[in-house]
């Protein structure tokens, strides 16, 4: 009999972006892994790989998570949200993603999914958060091109144009 114990595998079950997905993982693949090689939503990137960076942020039940540090068997029944899962279903931006447009928040692009998802956890939780708010919300995520200041003017307008949205409906 061979002593190395074989790997079991599972199915897991997601609730991504709105949709019910089900794949077979291993209890050593992390969700990173997952949500790019076995769901296809390449949008969460693969970056540092020590969960420093915040390039593979989504919304775990509306949280934001570093994926590359977590499980993925962790996260199994969960409602995880992806920059794919952003945008309306009809194609219409986030109030975010259009105000990252605006104000030439992004240049290479690459960490703009995880400050995106961590920006849209913050207006979720303080929808007029101050530019203190806003620079401690964005603390784990790096990005090495824009300085940060569009990035945040980014998630300040979005929070002024969101907020005249729902005074407007009122």
């Amino acid at each position: 009999m061979n002593p190395i114990k074989a790997i079991s595998k599972h199915v897991a079950t997601f609730r991504i972006n709105g949709r019910d997905r089900e794949t077979i993982i291993e209890p050593h693949m992390l969700l990173v892994d997952v949500i790019r090689e076995k769901l296809g939503l390449t949008g969460t990137k693969r970056a540092c790989g020590t969960g420093n960076c915040g390039s593979c942020t989504v919304l775990l039940d509306g949280v934001p998570i570093r994926t590359c540090i977590c499980l993925a068997i962790t996260a199994t029944g969960s409602a995880i949200t992806t920059i794919e899962g952003l945008a309306k279903s009809d194609g219409t931006l986030h109030p975010l993603q259009q105000a990252f447009i605006d104000h030439a928040a992004s240049q290479c692009g690459f960490c703009i999914p995880g400050m995106l998802l961590a920006s849209a956890a913050l207006l979720a939780d303080n929808p007029k958060p101050t530019r203190a708010a806003v620079k401690r919300a964005l603390v784990g995520n790096i990005c090495r091109c824009t300085g940060y200041v569009k990035i945040i003017d980014a998630v300040l307008d979005a929070a002024t144009q969101r907020t005249k949205t729902m005074e407007v409906r009122t």
